[in-house]
């Protein structure tokens, strides 16, 4: 069965469960104060585009874009299911997403992930795919339980730097 990524649907259960276990993790590993992750109706926001990952019927992950300004995106909520970890499908989301980021003509992406172990290997896939520590960006503010990272784009924005 292919994965397949398309526009997601902030009303799917399917999704909701997806973002409910997003959520939940958050809160279990990162102090409030630190958790930016982002609710359906942040999902909702203007310049957010939210996809959704399929394997067949099966929803196994999920990833967003939010335009910070005409230049410069934020990937936010990038999960994989749990069940489903491991076969390189958060690899997909955010080549999917540094391939959208490109063709939208933005020079920088940037996110926030947590400083704690559980988000370790998030922090290990960014950074292969070229995305290097950096200062708070937009409205974040320093926090010690925060690693903010960045990656310039340019024609060799889809794929590994």
């Amino acid at each position: 069965m292919t994965p397949s990524i398309a526009l997601g649907d902030l009303a799917d259960p399917r999704v909701l469960r997806l973002l409910d276990d997003h959520l939940a993790d958050m809160h279990a590993t990162s102090p409030a104060e630190s958790v930016h992750a982002l609710d359906v109706s942040g999902l909702q926001a203007p310049g957010m585009t939210f996809w959704a990952l399929s394997l067949g019927a099966e929803l196994v992950g999920c990833v967003a874009l939010k335009e910070l300004d005409s230049t410069h995106g934020e990937l936010k909520s990038m999960r994989t299911d749990a069940a489903a970890r491991g076969r390189g499908l958060g690899r997909m989301l955010l080549e999917h997403v540094l391939a959208e980021a490109g063709r939208r003509g933005y020079s920088r992406l940037s996110l926030e992930t947590g400083a704690e172990d559980f988000f370790a290997p998030a922090r290990a896939l960014y950074a292969r795919y070229g995305f290097t520590e950096c200062g708070p960006f937009a409205a974040y503010r320093p926090d010690p339980n925060s690693v903010f990272m960045t990656r310039e784009l340019g024609r060799e924005s889809i794929g590994n730097a």
